[in-house]
């Protein structure tokens, strides 16, 4: 079970009522999941429930159940911030392609031992918080609680229980979790004062260490342990012209050449209705407005890029299609026709 490389804990504390946005972060080990983005999951959930309504419920938009349903507002998330497990389940799928079923679910504890499962989200009535195997060892990372507490694999299913019987409902994922931290670059994914050293955790000291407070963090980046800049950081006072020199030429060679997914596109001419190849696309643009523009199905997914851009001010956006909506940022050199955009309904929001 021991090894030497040292294992850092990922515990994010309580912020007003974002549990579900804590225990997600929690699970996976790093910063990952937003309220913004959670709330643009919930919201786009919320649409597609509202359009199945419109679509198969007597009278559509008239019926007594659509309007109530509006009436009712969010089915996701509500005004204090409490998200759906609709929304985790969507929010860990499309970002790291996980499966979050309930461990009641028929089949999920026929497959694997309890201690076999890498993480839990635990959730009752507005409180949810995460359960993660972390260097063959259980954390409860509960955003409540003041530090991460060990479970040992012999406890595991008792609390499993125990929780059950308290109301507590418990879903899972099996494994392909992102991997425990073990270096600096890993760390870059969390938030400095969330990172617990295990073997401080585990020796049971009171003044545990969390990353931003640990004194060699900035060593080998440039940077002495006073807090200024070391002879491996950017202050060239100190150097002769031929260092400056070799400094200038290696950072020449470390600039990235750029990729074709970085290029600028055109934006081509809309299509007219009808015309052959022609498909509509809908955009729910950053700023909550809509749009619906006609493209040709030969069209790169980049040209999409292009469109959003020319309503977005040259601001970074984001999009996103399908059902848990995905990054579709991978496909820009293909086409629309072999991305299957047609017709989909694209989110974006600014990063």
């Amino acid at each position: 079970m021991s090894n030497s490389r040292q294992y850092w804990v990922y515990h994010e504390r309580q912020d007003a009522l974002l549990c579900g946005q804590h225990a997600l972060n929690n699970l996976v080990q790093q910063n990952a999941f937003s309220p913004g983005s959670l709330a643009d999951i919930a919201g786009q959930l919320d649409q597609m429930e509202l359009n199945f309504m419109a679509q198969n419920d007597e009278g559509g938009t008239s019926s007594k159940d659509y309007l109530k349903r509006i009436a009712e507002g969010s089915g996701n998330v509500d005004e204090s911030g409490n998200f759906s497990i609709e929304v985790l389940r969507s929010a860990l799928l499309s970002r790291f392609d996980l499966e979050l079923p309930n461990i009641q679910q028929k089949g999920v504890r026929d497959k694997v031992e309890i201690t076999d499962i890498e993480g839990f989200i635990c959730n009752r009535e507005s409180h949810w918080f995460a359960i993660r195997k972390i260097n063959d060892r259980f954390y409860n990372l509960n955003s409540t609680l003041e530090r991460p507490e060990f479970i040992s694999h012999f406890k595991l299913a008792a609390e499993m229980e125990a929780l059950q019987n308290e109301g507590y409902s418990v879903f899972c994922v099996l494994n392909s979790l992102p991997p425990p931290c073990t270096s600096d670059a890993m760390m870059d994914l969390g938030l400095p004062q969330y990172w617990w050293k295990e073997e401080d955790l585990m020796s049971g000291k009171s003044n545990a260490m969390t990353r931003a407070d640990d004194p060699w963090k900035d060593v080998g980046s440039g940077r002495r342990l006073d807090g200024n800049a070391g002879r491996g950081g950017n202050d060239t006072s100190q150097m002769s012209e031929d260092e400056m020199l070799q400094m200038a030429l290696a950072a020449s060679l470390e600039q990235p050449v750029p990729s074709m997914s970085d290029r600028a596109y055109a934006l081509t001419d809309e299509p007219a209705d009808g015309a052959p190849g022609a498909v509509k696309i809908q955009f729910r643009l950053p700023d909550g407005t809509r749009a619906v523009r006609r493209f040709s199905e030969s069209d790169l997914v980049g040209v999409i890029y292009a469109f959003v851009a020319s309503k977005c001010s040259k601001q970074s956006v984001e999009l996103r299609a399908g059902f848990p909506p995905k990054d579709i940022s991978s496909k820009k050199e293909a086409t629309i026709a072999d991305s299957k955009l047609a017709g989909e309904m694209i989110h974006g929001r600014y990063v």
